[in-house]
């Protein structure tokens, strides 16, 4: 075991440097874990270009919230047998004590916001150290490439679990990126009547389709089935899609959106709204439960984000990688950096 651990450091928006120091020593209550593979997202383009809210990332910062990798050492008070064990974790640093933590609304956590990857260093690194109550072990044959995407799907499983689908009900998802897809999976697994997905990418659509979407349909298309589905799940976080979302659904449907929308967004009407009765909900990150419905679909097999990665870098082509996220290459999928 090397003595050494290199890591991604970005100083301010558009400066990074690959550093070297000693391996980090995990204190009590912590791991040290070996990453494997660890993705990036909008997130991280965000946080690279200075585009993230000032209360949501501390520079300098290693970035990395979406990673896999091995246990390697632990710290005092921690069970050795992780030792050995491959995982991931949670991202949100929860305090565990306040009214929503203690609800199990642990994204919610009033303690302040606190994310592996944005306020603490993350997984752009050859180690990462993380508070060993964050973990959710995997099993030894447990694919570590396809595992660092559990974060996103996490979050999937957050929209999922407020949807509430059923079995034989109509369903679209709107947006085939990574959440999309992923949602398409686990909502696949519920035998919907209809299953579908709304994307002006061709390929992207067609992916939909070999992870369990019945259609497929490009935007100008939708207005057909506007009023017809019983949940819509929408994953893009574009200007007009909560709005749209909302005109998909039938009178007394769900919609849960989960796209990260900045400033200048289309409203929802809320005229439809009333009148509608919709049901509209909104996930911010994933709970602890949220993470432990992701991880038991991947260990069943009921979800693989493997197809989803299209391209994989070492630490020294983390600028290669991040010129990558975002700038809408029609053959880019899910990026990762493998250290």
């Amino acid at each position: 075991m090397s003595a050494l651990s290199r890591s991604v450091v970005v100083d301010r928006p558009g400066g990074h440097r690959l550093v070297q120091g000693p391996c980090p020593t995990p204190g009590p209550g912590e791991v040290r874990v070996r990453v494997a593979a660890a993705g990036l997202c909008m997130s991280d383009r965000e946080l690279y270009d200075g585009h993230r809210d000032a209360a949501y990332v501390r520079y300098p910062v290693v970035p990395g919230h979406e990673w896999s990798g091995t246990v390697e050492a632990v710290g005092e008070g921690v069970d050795p047998a992780l030792a050995g064990r491959r995982t991931v974790a949670e991202g949100f640093r929860f305090c565990g004590a306040c009214e929503r933590c203690r609800y199990g609304e642990t994204s919610l956590c009033t303690a302040g916001y606190d994310e592996t990857g944005f306020t603490r260093s993350g997984a752009f690194a050859d180690h990462v150290v993380v508070p060993a109550r964050l973990l959710h072990p995997l099993p030894d044959e447990a694919d570590p490439r396809a595992a660092a995407l559990l974060e996103p799907a996490a979050v999937t499983a957050a929209a999922v679990r407020a949807g509430a689908p059923e079995p034989g009900e109509r369903i679209a998802v709107l947006g085939a990126g990574t959440l999309g897809l992923l949602a398409v999976q686990l909502l696949a697994a519920f035998s919907p009547a209809e299953l579908t997905v709304i994307d002006p990418r061709g390929e992207r659509a067609a992916l939909a389709l070999d992870f369990g979407a019945s259609e497929a349909r490009a935007p100008r298309e939708a207005e057909e089935v506007r009023g017809r589905y019983d949940l819509v799940v929408e994953t893009a976080g574009a200007p007009g899609t909560a709005a749209d979302a909302c005109l998909l659904a039938r009178r007394g449907g769900r919609v849960v959106l989960t796209g990260m929308f900045t400033p200048g967004a289309k409203g929802i009407d809320p005229v439809h709204l009333s009148l509608s009765q919709l049901t509209v909900r909104s996930v911010f990150g994933a709970s602890s439960a949220a993470w432990s419905y992701a991880v038991r679909a991947f260990t069943a097999g009921l979800l693989d984000p493997a197809p989803l990665i299209t391209h994989e870098f070492p630490l020294e082509r983390f600028g290669d990688a991040m010129a990558l996220v975002g700038a809408g290459g029609p053959g880019t999928g899910k990026v990762l950096l493998r250290p």
